[in-house]
């Protein structure tokens, strides 16, 4: 596939245009549109429509979905689990698995029960084996804040493994456990990662939390007398116990602090990257080792440009270790290395960069006219000034080893862009593709 796309004779052209007033969403080959109602393949040499729904009525609108897809080598219950399959969430609290090729529903899960819970978000704990939904944060309505009435519970977290779909356990995020400052909750490899409102990271041990405070499991479709309730899991109007209620604080694994939150883990041996939780020090990165929070030597990663959009950094989705740092004009790509007679000590060291192209854009601040008089501008030129060569998009393509990029310049009212294929090991230019299509910057 590589060696097609890179032969001089292969050229991408616009083979379809659609428009959308709501948000369209891609998986793997299959557009989605209208809140997932329409679901048209791109992979035909002419995208064409999978599946049309009927309009669904407000009180069905999806919330968000996730795509599933059958592990390799495993025994599976159903022929339709074989099958490329959407889990979806929906405003009522529904989680429904429809058919990727016709739409259809192969299974419905109820998921609010007695307490008001409304369910907002899906992701993965582990990819393709452990979904988390996640609920909205919980407020008290007005009349019960004025009355005094205090809100301990912040979220609701329901865990399920997939394929088959089963049910692990409910749970709540809690003040009286986790602090009166929390602002967020998020699941991630086995560990719960929980976001207080002064910039503090603070990480758990998720699998043991759900082994050591688990009170009773159940299986979907169960009928269960517990606590005063009795239902069938999974059915409405019962939807799912919570039954894993945490009592004491987990043992904390790692805490950090950093501004808004912001905390990755990734290289190796294990480094995580935060900005100091000051404001003065947006656009600072910080390489840590996670062993012993040691900074890197060269740990310190700042760009010093002046734009409106902010750089940004994350670790290589390659498993490489190394960590990209995105700014306007520059895509630094850097690796993690022992220094010299210190095996012990790590440093950051420049792997590769890739450079916008910008060789005619001279930004003096005293130019000479003809006449010889001297003109001062008042204002220097911003680093993603839309007239100057400015990246937008990075992605990484795993099955081509592809770092793509998109560059935008604006020219005139439109925005004039173009995709560049880059080698993913050495950062060499392969192929670059301009958009014909203009750029709404």
């Amino acid at each position: 596939v590589k060696t097609v796309v890179f032969q001089e004779s292969t050229k991408f052209k616009n083979v379809w245009t659609t428009h959308s007033a709501s948000p369209i969403a891609y998986e793997r080959g299959r557009i989605y549109m209208d809140n997932y109602q329409c679901c048209i393949t791109s992979i035909a040499q002419q995208p064409r429509l999978i599946y049309q729904k009927s309009k669904c009525a407000k009180s069905e609108k999806i919330e968000d979905a996730l795509l599933l897809e059958c592990p390799l080598g495993e025994m599976l219950p159903s022929p339709s689990d074989y099958k490329a399959s959407l889990i979806v969430l929906t405003v009522q609290n529904w989680l429904l698995r429809l058919s990727a090729d016709s739409g259809e529903v192969l299974e419905k899960v109820y998921l609010a029960g007695s307490c008001c819970k409304f369910f907002r978000y899906l992701s993965w704990d582990t990819p393709q084996e452990v979904m988390i939904v996640k609920s909205a944060q919980n407020k008290l309505p007005a009349a019960a804040r004025q009355a005094g009435i205090q809100q301990t519970v912040l979220f609701y977290l329901a865990v399920f493994q997939v394929l088959p779909l089963s049910f692990i356990g409910m749970l709540e995020i809690n003040k009286k456990i986790f602090g009166n400052s929390v602002t967020d909750v998020a699941v991630s490899n086995g560990i719960l990662i929980v976001m207080y409102s002064m910039g503090l990271v603070r990480l758990y041990n998720f699998k043991a939390i759900l082994e050591q405070f688990m009170e009773q499991p159940f299986d979907l479709g169960q009928e269960f007398n517990w606590n005063g309730q009795v239902g069938i899991v999974g059915k409405y109007p019962f939807g799912l116990p919570c039954n894993i209620k945490i009592t004491d604080t987990p043992p904390l694994l790692f805490e950090a602090s950093s501004l808004e939150n912001a905390f990755q883990i990734g290289g190796y041996p294990w480094h995580y990257i935060i900005t100091p939780n000051k404001k003065k020090h947006k656009g600072v990165f910080h390489i840590c080792s996670l062993k012993d929070n040691a900074l890197a030597k060269n740990g310190i990663q700042d760009m010093k440009c002046c734009s409106l959009e902010p750089d940004w950094i994350y670790f290589h989705p390659d498993m490489s270790g190394r960590i990209i740092h995105v700014g306007p004009n520059l895509i630094k790509v850097l690796k993690l290395k022992e220094v010299k007679n210190h095996a012990d000590q790590m440093e950051i060291a420049e792997d590769f960069t890739i450079v916008a192209n910008r060789e005619n854009c001279v930004n003096n601040s005293v130019t000479v006219t003809a006449s010889g008089r001297v003109v001062k501008k008042r204002f220097t030129l911003l680093d993603d000034d839309p007239e100057q060569e400015t990246f937008k998009i990075v992605d990484y393509e795993d099955e081509l080893d592809l770092l793509s990029t998109v560059a935008v310049t604006q020219i005139g009212a439109d925005g004039r862009a173009h995709l560049d294929f880059h080698c993913n090991e050495h950062g060499i230019l392969l192929k670059s593709i301009p958009l014909k299509e203009s750029w709404d910057v």
